[in-house]
């Protein structure tokens, strides 16, 4: 075998990428296409009474102008299509920014500018945006017990919290926040909609190609057999690509009806209205203990964002019932009904949730006397305490020592805002990193070509995090070939079905496949080898034939050796193995820990040092990993320190949807970073005993940061971001 696995192995797809050989959705070149532009809404609530078009329409290249009147009626799919209804199907308008009318013209310009043509008017009601207005109105949504990502319920009660938080030696009673946040990938969303009869081609920057097939199957009451979605390349999602938006089959249906191909690239300020974001929240926590700083009773609280029409909370306490040992336990997730587009998923859609509990865990530490590493430790659980069955592989104990050794929190003056350097103040925080990961059916396949070299497919994505390098590693270590020996395909529904790249569960769903899918095809290969006469291997029994860097040996004797190309030349046809393995869902853990400096007179602040350690069961590959938690770190920094999605109240319109004024870390904002790992095999997963792990280096960075706050001025600061007003 070729031991690539556990390596370092460098991006298989960094060459094509970094020379724009790498094909994204929007540069695939169609024939004959329009391009297509969606005239969106200046109210929030309300209905539209008359549209004018005829400006538009008489612009050079406008083609059409689709309105609720000429669209298809469309079915809504059930989830994961994010929205409710689907626009331009009749004249109510649900949120500022929803689609009202669909351009198409000859060229982008000629699109923008009909768009811009077009007159729309309104009856007006007045819409609820902030959700502080709207507090009293907050309820317990019902919760479908049998959906497969949103199937956990809204309330869980363990114990009596009530009872134990009055008999608590110590209480921490707090409120924390955090406003709405947006995705920002760089690749916009787009969509490309070819019709051949009555089959449908899409080139869509999609997190999930079979998801996205199904949702627009049931929206066109098409089959999925005449249905194929290619997205080979992302240019980031975080959940805002995950899977189908009303673009999508605006854009299909627009295609439909101009019976011509229709592009659709959405503009950065469209991309704050049309595809989901991280709900406005408000959360409550109080913390009952020992002396001794043991949890006894926690009580949570949270209330986010709803539209009027769906009732889905994708901000889960899942931390809270999980992560610290608790006997007694209330957790309340609460919605409010505002006139705002649907929020989604966005990524460690936990964090919210958990930056709560991670700062009133460090607010406990100082109320106790004791190190919030130590508090930490001592609330540390061994077993799922929802199922009471033991985890068969958590070693965050370890995460806490390896992380606090590097970081020298053993010289941490625990005294808060008396560590200085000149006129810096110096602060150091810490927080636990928690995530659960999804398990989904995947598929794979595995051919090996007269060539001797093997093509990988599986109808999952590339989104930026390394899939294609690790999937390729895995194969070619089942295969004994040379890395570059196997070409892995991805991104196409024509390929076996397999995970969306969302939930961490993209290397727990496809590992295992992929590796029984090599296999497979490595024992037929042997098979035919020992049975050919013309082979040196033959007679040879199939269990002492060893395969490395692509040649085939006798063990013990290595002259009798044959090479996969002449094994499958004589065949003469490809050799294939398939795979679908199963895994179970979970969690992964880690500890982050965080310096910042920050200058009084100015309010300025920066994190000038992070150190992580993770358990993410086996590490497939240290680098690709290494990346997902400098990802996760600075999405992490974002979070604390700048990103907010600002609303008008009385127009519930997005006033800041840009990268200049809704800010994100940059390469300046990035701190020195060390990351380690625990690296121990989890005997319990068939991904090669790796878990899922993408989203876990996200989660404890916005606490550790406003911890390391306090530790630095001794002030607490529990509403993100913490920007400078703040700090002043």
């Amino acid at each position: 075998m070729t031991k690539l696995v556990g390596q370092g192995v460098a991006r298989v797809d960094g060459r094509p990428k970094v020379t724009g050989a790498a094909r994204y959705a929007a540069d695939n070149e169609v024939t004959g296409v329009l391009h297509g532009f969606m005239v969106l809404s200046t109210i929030a609530r309300g209905e539209v009474t008359e549209i004018d078009t005829r400006a538009a329409l008489a612009h050079p290249g406008v083609v059409a102008v689709y309105t609720h009147r000429d669209m298809p009626r469309l079915t809504v799919p059930d989830f994961p299509y994010n929205r409710p209804f689907i626009p331009l199907q009749d004249t109510r308008v649900h949120h500022n920014g929803q689609p009202v009318a669909y351009v198409v013209a000859e060229t982008l310009e000629q699109a923008q500018e009909g768009a811009n043509l077009v007159r729309v008017r309104y009856r007006t009601e007045r819409p609820t945006v902030r959700l502080d207005d709207a507090l009293d109105e907050a309820f317990l949504p019902d919760q479908d017990s049998g959906h497969p990502i949103l199937g956990d319920p809204n309330e869980v009660v363990r114990g009596d919290a009530a009872a134990a938080l009055e008999q608590a030696a110590v209480r921490v009673e707090q409120n924390y926040s955090s406003p709405m946040q947006h995705h920002n990938p760089i690749e916009p969303h787009t969509t490309t909609a070819v019709w051949n009869g009555d089959s449908l081609t899409l080139y869509e920057s999609a997190q999930g190609v079979i998801f996205s097939r199904r949702m627009v199957s049931i929206a066109f009451t098409l089959p999925e057999t005449k249905i194929r979605i290619i997205s080979p390349y992302l240019g980031g999602g975080f959940g805002g690509k995950g899977p189908v938006y009303p673009h999508t089959l605006l854009t299909a249906a627009a295609a439909r009806l101009a019976r011509r191909p229709v592009k659709l690239v959405l503009s950065r300020a469209q991309m704050y209205t049309s595809n989901g974001h991280r709900a406005e929240y408000r959360h409550r926590l109080q913390l009952g203990a020992t002396q001794q700083g043991v949890l006894t009773a926690i009580a949570d609280t949270s209330t986010a964002q709803l539209t009027r029409l769906d009732e889905h909370i994708f901000n889960s306490s899942d931390s809270t019932v999980h992560l610290y040992a608790c006997p007694n336990v209330h957790v309340r997730q609460l919605g409010v009904r505002l006139d705002l587009p649907t929020s989604s998923f966005m990524r460690s859609p936990e964090t919210t949730a958990h930056f709560g509990l991670e700062t009133a865990m460090d607010e406990l530490s100082y109320e106790v006397g004791i190190d919030p590493v130590e508090l930490r430790v001592r609330n540390h659980v061994t077993f799922n305490q929802v199922t009471n069955q033991p985890y068969a592989s958590k070693h965050l104990l370890e995460c806490y020592r390896k992380a606090a050794k590097a970081f020298g929190w053993a010289r941490r003056n625990p005294r808060p805002g008396k560590t200085r350097d000149g006129d810096e103040y110096i602060g150091w925080g810490m927080a636990t990193e928690a995530h659960t990961f999804g398990a989904i059916a995947s598929n794979a396949s595995l051919t090996i070509g007269l060539d001797g070299r093997a093509t990988l497919r599986a109808a999952t994505q590339e989104i930026g995090t390394g899939t294609y390098t690790v999937l390729t590693q895995v194969a070619a270590d089942e295969l004994g070939m040379p890395l570059d020996h196997v070409t892995t395909l991805l991104g196409d529904t024509a390929f076996p079905p397999a995970s969306l790249s969302a939930a961490s569960a993209t290397m727990a769903s496809v590992v295992g496949p992929v590796a029984q899918a090599a296999q497979s095809a490595r024992v037929a290969v042997i098979a035919l080898a020992v049975a050919d006469p013309r082979s040196p291997l033959h007679g040879v029994p199939a269990a002492d034939v060893v395969i490395e860097r692509g040649r085939l040996f006798a063990r013990g004797d290595r002259y009798r050796n044959d090479s996969y190309r002449n094994i499958v030349t004589r065949h003469g046809s490809e050799v294939a193995g398939t795979g679908n393995t199963r895994n179970s869902p979970g969690h992964s853990f880690g500890a982050v820990f965080v310096e910042v400096r920050i200058k009084p007179r100015l309010g300025v602040l920066r994190v000038s040092r992070v150190v992580t350690a993770h358990d993410p069961g086996r590490v497939l590959n240290p680098r690709t990993a290494r990346g997902q938690v400098m990802g996760g770190v600075t999405w992490g920094i974002g979070f604390a320190l700048m990103e907010h999605t600002m609303v008008d109240p009385a127009t519930a319109r997005v006033v800041n949807p840009n990268l200049s004024t809704y800010l994100v870390p940059v390469c300046a904002d990035t701190p020195s970073l060390e990351t380690l790992f625990v690296d121990r095999p989890d005997q319990s997963s068939t991904a090669l005993d790796a878990r899922g792990f993408g989203e876990v280096p996200g989660t404890g960075v916005p606490a550790a940061v406003g911890n390391a706050i306090f530790h630095a001025t001794g002030r607490r600061l529990r509403d993100v971001p913490f920007t400078q007003d703040k700090l002043l």
